[in-house]
């Protein structure tokens, strides 16, 4: 979840809304990468989740993070609930969940470089304070009872909101995590076929990355039961945007949905007003009485367009928000398979005619069938593992047409060899913990921690 955003002024017109969009067309050369990931803390102890507070905490964490490594604290009242350095921050999920969004960089290479020193930072305090992080996109044990609650007002709002519109809202929201990739564009027209590239593919990227077989302490029945709490979330606010698919799709057609989506908050002097349920068009016409007198500015915008949760998620930039969190090898393989994807215009090219023919129909079954069966699911005929293993090949021309060198990596296309292996071996790491699970472990998740943490 975003911290607030800042910097726009008063909004006077839709078209302000429209252009807050469009400017965030670059020339190729000015593309950039931004990589984002949670992951889940726990004490080394009994391998209960991280509270905010004490000598083994989440605020344990940031404060060491600023005091060792020199990241500057973002605070909410009293209470510090992110870090920025160097166009990157850290920030806090509602269950105390460490998030790293990175900064806009030019290369997998480099994000692969932020990545590695980002977790051994992390690891360097939790060593120190009896912690321990991992990388899935379900919390494997915990209940919801079990889970801490972070000191940030927005999230009191959308717990209490989540009840309202769908079964999963605080599931998702305590005890989820993801890896995401945030990508540019160069033009409107540019920006409408990655959406659609992203929208319709997202789901093969579900499939690659399960990683959540497991909740409450046993076997979920789903690959990733991440994209099983995202099937019953807020229809509102979450799934394929059947829209993006239709003729006349554009900045417009989507801020004309955003300006429909019920808000969370509006955020003032430091402090969150509850805004739940009425939509940014009302607060727009002065209709929205829990901010009375209050004028729309860019900066409500762009708080409102972090409350969205589509599977591509446009903003000045896209957000590819498909894949469950994972290990730090699965992290650099995220990017590089959607950098693969469309940061070449052959390889976009290619990797829509793979998807142009499916249905929305086609599109929405599979996005439900990969949480259950990852490569096991199918489209319009095919086995997604035959998909993936498709997309794959295109991502590799994409990322050897980048050229990236970095010391003697003479391309970027390495970093899909993670990828590579769950489609020549079928077995995504779902699969792969179930095997220990039922295997060398014996039925005893908590040997899950020793194995698979940072």
């Amino acid at each position: 979840m975003s911290i607030p955003q800042s910097g726009g002024g008063p909004i006077e017109s839709r078209d302000q809304l429209v252009e807050f969009l469009s400017s965030g067309c670059k020339p190729k050369d000015q593309w950039r990468i931004g990589t984002e990931h949670e992951k889940f803390g726990y004490r080394l102890s009994d391998h209960s989740p991280l509270p905010y507070e004490g000598d083994c905490s989440v605020r344990a964490m940031l404060e060491g993070l600023r005091d060792e490594f020199g990241w500057a604290p973002v605070l909410e009242g009293e209470h510090i609930i992110g870090l920025t350095k160097d166009g990157a921050n850290v920030s806090l999920e509602p269950g105390g969940q460490l998030e790293l969004s990175g900064a806009p960089l030019k290369t997998i290479h480099n994000t692969c470089d932020e990545v590695h020193t980002h977790l051994a930072e992390v690891k360097a305090i939790a060593d120190r304070i009896g912690a321990g992080f991992i990388g899935l996109g379900a919390a494997p044990e915990w209940t919801g009872d079990q889970m801490p609650v972070m000191p940030k007002g927005r999230y009191g709002i959308m717990t209490r909101y989540m009840g309202k519109v769908g079964t999963h809202g605080t599931e998702m929201m305590y005890r989820s995590c993801t890896i995401q990739v945030n990508l540019d564009f160069e033009s409107e027209a540019d920006m409408v076929k990655k959406m659609r590239v992203g929208l319709a593919l997202q789901p093969i990227a579900t499939a690659l990355f399960a990683n959540s077989p497991f909740f409450e302490g046993k076997p979920s029945g789903f690959a990733s039961y991440r994209a099983r709490i995202w099937r019953d979330v807020d229809r509102d606010r979450t799934g394929m945007l059947p829209f993006a698919f239709e003729d006349g799709f554009s900045f417009e057609r989507y801020v004309d949905y955003a300006l429909s989506v019920p808000m969370y908050f509006v955020y003032r002097d430091g402090k969150y007003i509850d805004a739940s349920g009425k939509c940014f068009r009302e607060f727009m016409e002065g209709k929205l009485e829990a901010a009375a007198g209050e004028i729309p500015t860019l900066s409500d915008w762009a708080d409102h367009l972090t409350t969205l949760f589509p599977d591509a998620r446009l903003k000045k930039f896209i957000e590819m928000r498909g894949a469950d969190g994972g290990p730090w090898r699965r992290i650099c393989a995220l990017p590089a398979f959607w950098v693969g994807l469309i940061y070449d215009q052959t390889a976009l090219d290619a990797a829509w005619d793979v998807a142009k023919n499916w249905t929305g129909e086609d599109r929405e079954q599979l996005r439900l069938d990969v949480a259950e069966t990852a490569l096991g699911a199918e489209v319009a005929g095919r086995s997604v593992r035959d998909v993936a293993r498709e997309l794959l090949e295109i991502a590799d021309h994409g990322l050897r047409a980048r050229a990236e060198t970095h010391f003697v990596d003479a391309n970027e296309s390495h970093f899909l060899n993670a990828l590579r292996e769950v489609v020549e071996t079928g077995q995504t790491l779902s699969d792969e913990l179930l095997a220990k699970y039922h295997g060398d472990w014996g039925g005893d998740l908590s040997q899950i921690y020793d194995e698979y943490s940072y």
